[in-house]
């Protein structure tokens, strides 16, 4: 074997040197050391969210995190963790966890309290108006599982509005107008309304929130079952309603 003068084999130095190990390098090409080598593929960057879609984006993730962990238990880190983002896009969009938290509840008492008074408003007979603000209310824990938590939840201590009560309460009232009327008609004192429409709304919310957990029987038949009590119980109303007296006596021993 012999060798050219002048002609020698590529050393460690030759490989490391800048721009020799790039695909097409002439001094490893012309020895064969580049074959099978391909170069990595380039990602792609991620497309750009418009400031609205960002807010959306970081809206969904705090929403389904406040579902799961409740206010106290998730925090702006999460957010921006799950978002993939860092903690200053947060607040540039909501100021804090607090605005976050604001956002989602004033929007889920908007969704829920549109259902309740779209049925409230359809009028018709009173036990058919009462099924279909049960069945609104099932309705929306069905489709809004981790909104309806959230509302269920205990809300921060600075968080006056948007609450659970303050929405049973809006509905409520409406409730109120329905039953005045029809114990006028019947002869009950309109004046015990407000009281009768608190009981109700109050029953039907406190069954939601137990079958948000449960999820059994079907809606439909826990929507009867309410019907059953209420309405059945409203049909025997009576209009001097007393205690029994050993209820009282037991009241006083």
């Amino acid at each position: 074997m012999s060798l050219k003068i002048g002609h020698r084999c590529p050393t460690l130095r030759d490989i490391a040197r800048p721009g020799a190990s790039r695909a097409g390098s002439p001094t490893l090409a012309r020895h064969g050391m580049m074959e099978g080598v391909t170069e990595p593929a380039k990602r792609s960057p991620r497309p750009r969210m418009t400031g609205h879609q960002r807010r959306e984006q970081l809206l969904q993730v705090a929403r389904s995190l406040f579902a799961e962990k409740g206010f106290e238990g998730t925090s702006v880190e999460e957010i921006a963790a799950r978002a993939q983002v860092s903690k200053p896009v947060v607040y540039e969009h909501f100021g804090g966890k607090e605005g976050v938290y604001a956002v989602i509840v004033d929007r889920e008492v908007a969704t829920l309290l549109a259902a309740l008074t779209g049925s409230l408003r359809q009028g018709g007979h009173p036990r058919v108006t009462v099924e279909r603000t049960a069945l609104a209310l099932l309705d929306y824990i069905e489709t809004n599982t981790d909104g309806f938590r959230i509302l269920v939840r205990d809300s921060p201590v600075a968080q006056a509005t948007g609450t659970f009560s303050s929405l049973i309460g809006d509905v409520a009232t409406q409730v109120e107008q329905v039953l005045a009327g029809a114990f006028e008609r019947q002869g009950f004192d309109p004046g015990t309304a407000p009281m009768y429409a608190q009981m109700l709304v109050g029953m039907i919310a406190l069954t939601g929130q137990w079958w948000l957990e449960t999820r059994t029987p079907p809606k439909d038949e826990v929507a009867a079952h309410l019907v059953n009590l209420s309405w059945n119980g409203l049909a025997a109303l009576q209009t001097q309603p007393r205690l029994t007296p050993a209820a009282t006596r037991a009241r006083r021993d």
